[in-house]
């Protein structure tokens, strides 16, 4: 007799597995160890427990315990394939993929593994032979026809490649699918007309698709259509400025620098399918079956910094974050990838309460590039969430100050340039380091190395650059003058933008540190510019408009900005919170349980509002109610600070007067923050 009766669908098995919960993972020896002295239904039963905990490891070691003592099960066989690829072990799962399709030859999931297998070790025959074999639906449909044309590539047969991607039918974005990656086999193929044709059919499709638009741009610059190529790179950061990806293509563009294919070869190609699918999941609520599409993703080409990214980002999302910790850490240092896996990193660091660690990486990465706006707001974010808000709001300045300082030599007067400097070389430094500290680009080392080279340079510094461009500490370098410099595009975008509708959640979150630190004024202009840069964010009016009623000013227009918010938000439990809480504090008793009663609809268990709900009946005397309200946020677990004065109104109930002060220090009780 079996331990398991039912059949259960494959990624229905995942999902179970994999429910949502913490992850906490306990050292691979343990597991093992426990697994092997427990019994069949011993191991079953941990196994889902780990899964319950998000414990991929452990399941995965648990069902392989159990799949020894019932070799023959096809349930504990399929179970433990999907723990194992999902685990990342991909090698052992390839092995059980072997053991399932010879009991279920129309597994789909193991079909699929084997033929990514096969494409891996250019088997690119026996990978075409499993895709065929595996049961059909319309996710297997997209895959199964683009995973064959990469094995048709492999294989030298451009043609049927293409062949095979246009047989592709069935929902609107598999035509997104389907011409990205017959331009990707035709220029890899060698059709360059055909992939030019696939190209523009891509971003037809959707022309805001990242990698649709960096490889289309670089097609465009390697085939002399630098134009072309920057346009298309341009319009792309009107909608998302900033993108190391775009930037870097950019950059190349520009200065004629590495224009190679994003993806260069099958096994690239066949990661970007997995990868691709993958991801689109993952965004639309499959994270199980995500996860199993990116760790093929990954067995076909390790280093995939998306792949890499997305997963990490997909751990991040179950709030396995000691995982995405470890898939961050893979990311290729030469990615541009990389210095946004550093700064995920660390904010994860201090979810797992880390913090001093987190705050430490950051800092490193902002030292060694104080332009860095992402490090430097993520920085602000962790002492926001810490409570250390003097500290945040002074770390947002800074990233505010380079929304707002003017492009460096801007202001200087034309044909006045500033005398040469001279730097000198601190130890470790090449001259991409000093470029970056000094112009804030990188790219600018050739303009340093070529102004080191010149005679002015060998007479200030007593010699000239070698050629190998071999620094030595204490080695002096002759720096351009601003007006001979020439600002990098990046730089020009930056400045161009400052500050624009983008920024106007640092200004947000700036206003939240400086209001919770008991700087009104300098938060009061925060929040007005964030309106200004971005005129209907609910979360702004919101946090403005409770403001100014919690201290008695601009009462009317302070009612108008939480209504708006509420008409932006309707379910939003927290601003409608602060909608009910501003009544309370004018008085409008009535309107105020009306709404406190919907927050708390909206958020049942959250203590705040339960605990404002109970302030509310008790004005109205319904004092019974009241008590019942502020016991159910005590027993919800509200902020240290909360609990004393909680416990005091369900002793005493709330003072005899018309209007309580019970958010008398409501800065923090205040919601969006």
């Amino acid at each position: 007799m079996t331990l398991l009766k039912r059949r259960v669908a494959p990624f229905a098995v995942v999902a179970a597995l994999l429910a949502a919960g913490p992850a906490v993972s306990s050292p691979a020896s343990e597991v093992e160890l426990a697994a092997s002295r427990s019994s069949l239904a011993g191991n079953y039963l941990a196994g889902r427990i780990a899964g319950s905990e998000r414990d991929a490891a452990s399941a995965a070691a648990y069902f392989r315990a159990a799949l020894r003592a019932d070799p023959r099960n096809p349930e504990l066989l399929e179970r433990t394939f999907l723990l194992t690829l999902v685990e990342g072990d991909v090698d052992g799962a390839m092995r059980l993929a072997e053991r399932l399709v010879a009991k279920d030859p129309s597994n789909r999931m193991a079909r699929l593994a084997l033929a990514v297998r096969g494409i891996k070790t250019h088997n690119y025959a026996a990978a075409r032979r499993q895709l065929t074999q595996s049961a059909k639906g319309p996710l297997a449909e997209l895959t199964d026809h683009l995973l064959t044309a990469w094995a048709w590539l492999g294989s030298d047969q451009t043609g049927k490649a293409l062949a095979s991607i246009d047989k592709l039918q069935g929902a609107d974005f598999f035509g997104t699918f389907r011409d990205y990656h017959a331009a990707l086999v035709a220029d890899l193929g060698g059709r360059r007309e055909e992939a030019k044709k696939r190209f523009d059919a891509a971003l037809s499709g959707d022309g805001s698709a990242l990698r649709i638009v960096q490889a289309a741009a670089l097609f465009r610059a390697r085939n002399g259509d630098k134009d072309g190529a920057l346009k298309l790179l341009a319009d792309f950061e009107k909608v998302a400025p900033r993108h190391p990806l775009i930037r870097e293509a950019r950059t190349a563009v520009q200065t004629g620098g590495d224009l190679r294919r994003p993806i260069a070869d099958v096994s690239d190609g066949v990661a970007e399918v997995l990868y691709g699918i993958g991801g689109a999941l993952a965004r639309q609520g499959g994270e199980d079956l995500s996860l199993v599409y990116l760790q093929l993703a990954l067995y076909a080409e390790p280093n995939h910094a998306m792949a890499l990214v997305t997963l990490a980002d997909l751990y991040d999302q179950l709030n396995q974050y000691q995982q995405a910790i470890d898939v961050y850490a893979r990311v290729p240092a030469s990615s541009p990838l990389k210095r946004n896996a550093e700064i995920q990193s660390a904010m994860d660091l201090d979810r797992l309460d880390k913090t001093e660690e987190a705050k430490s990486k950051l800092a490193k990465l902002i030292a060694a590039d104080p332009t860095d706006q992402e490090a430097i707001i993520a920085l602000g974010n962790i002492e926001r969430g810490r409570e250390q808000f003097a500290e945040a709001a002074e770390t947002y300045s800074r990233a505010v100050a380079l929304i707002e300082a003017p492009l460096a030599g801007a202001g200087e007067a034309p044909g006045k340039a500033a005398e040469p400097t001279t730097y000198v070389v601190k130890g470790g430094e090449t001259l991409p380091d000093i470029a970056k500290e000094v112009y804030g680009d990188r790219n600018r080392w050739r303009e340093l190395a070529d102004f080191n080279r010149t005679p002015e340079a060998e007479h200030a510094n007593g010699g000239t650059l070698a050629k190998s461009n071999e620094l030595k500490p204490g080695q002096k370098l002759l720096l351009p003058p601003r007006q001979a410099s020439n600002p990098s595009e990046d730089q020009k975008a930056d400045a161009a933008a400052k500050p624009s509708a983008a920024n106007w959640s640092l200004y947000y979150v700036r206003g939240i540190a400086y209001e919770r630190s008991k700087q009104w004024p300098k938060a009061e202009a925060d929040l007005k510019k964030a309106l200004e840069l971005s005129p209907d964010q609910p979360l702004v009016m919101n946090y403005l408009g409770y403001s100014w009623i919690d201290q008695g000013i601009n009462l009317e227009e302070g009612m108008k900005l939480i209504k708006r918010a509420v008409e932006l938000k309707p379910d939003d439990g927290y601003i409608v919170d602060s909608l009910g809480w501003a009544y309370y504090r004018l008085g409008k008793l009535d309107d105020a349980v009306r709404e406190l009663e919907r927050a708390v609809e909206l958020r049942p268990q959250d203590p705040v509002m339960n605990d404002h709900l109970g302030d509310a009946y008790w004005r109205v005397g319904r004092k019974l109610e009241a008590r019942f309200q502020w016991s159910h946020a005590k027993d919800l677990k509200p902020e240290p600070a909360e609990v004393p004065k909680i416990e005091a109104k369900l002793k005493d109930g709330l003072p005899d007067e018309k209007k309580t002060d019970a958010s008398a220090d409501a800065s923090d009780k205040k919601n969006g923050g």
